[in-house]
């Protein structure tokens, strides 16, 4: 069985000699991974790993086209909270505050296209950094990714377990910045109406909708990224 690094080599070759031109859709996903006698999931990682070369353009049910004009793509991994805290030099501790199967608000049910009134786990963690609060996070997860049985959330934090155990073939991720409420004010321990850095992230699975998150970090972070 060939590894995902060889076929990313080969599905480059072919666009390199112009099996496929740039624009044109290239086989199906799973037409490519029987090909080449690989798990879909081993050929979902050559093509994400061109995808965030530039190289392929890759769109929910509009399928993987060439690019146009490929370009080399600012990257932003998502990053492991528990390793972020620990690479400050700082001990790293874990709240769950709270886990329960609920009705997804619509608006984050229609911004992860799934049915109104989708029943989601919904998780709510604070992250410490030298035991004081780093990051509050909301999140909603599909509990169809869950196993049968299911992780203990405050051990390890579902942002680390869906990072080191469920792939993405698709995300969106927005910055901006908040003024904390009420609830983020007491457990972040800033006054009421704090600016805070915020990202709201969504990933999908063989488009199938993941998780919808939203990070609440006190003054003072910088995210890092690099070209």
């Amino acid at each position: 069985m060939q590894g995902w690094e060889a076929i990313r080599d080969e599905v480059l070759r072919r666009i390199r000699v112009r099996d496929w031109l740039p624009g044109e859709n290239i086989p199906h996903e799973q037409v490519l991974a029987t090909e080449f006698g690989v798990a879909r999931a081993t050929m979902n990682r050559a093509l994400r790993d061109l995808a965030d070369a530039g190289v392929l353009e890759r769109r929910r049910k509009a399928g993987t086209r060439v690019a146009l004009h490929p370009v080399r793509k600012a990257r932003l991994d998502i990053p492991v909270t528990r390793l972020e805290v620990e690479g400050r030099g700082q001990a790293y501790g874990l709240r769950l505050l709270h886990q329960a199967l609920e009705d997804m608000p619509g608006a984050v049910a229609g911004a992860l296209g799934v049915a109104p009134g989708a029943r989601f786990v919904h998780l709510q963690s604070l992250h410490l950094a030298d035991n004081h609060p780093f990051l509050f996070e909301d999140r909603w997860l599909n509990p169809a990714v869950l196993p049968a049985l299911p992780p203990d959330f405050g051990v390890m934090s579902v942002n680390e377990w869906l990072v080191t155990n469920v792939p993405l073939s698709a995300g969106d991720i927005a910055f901006s910045a908040a003024n904390a409420g009420a609830q983020e004010a007491a457990l972040l321990g800033v006054p009421l109406g704090t600016a805070l850095f915020v990202v709201e992230r969504m990933t999908w699975t063989e488009g199938q909708a993941t998780t919808h998150v939203r990070l609440a970090y006190g003054p003072g972070y910088r995210v890092h990224t690099g070209l």
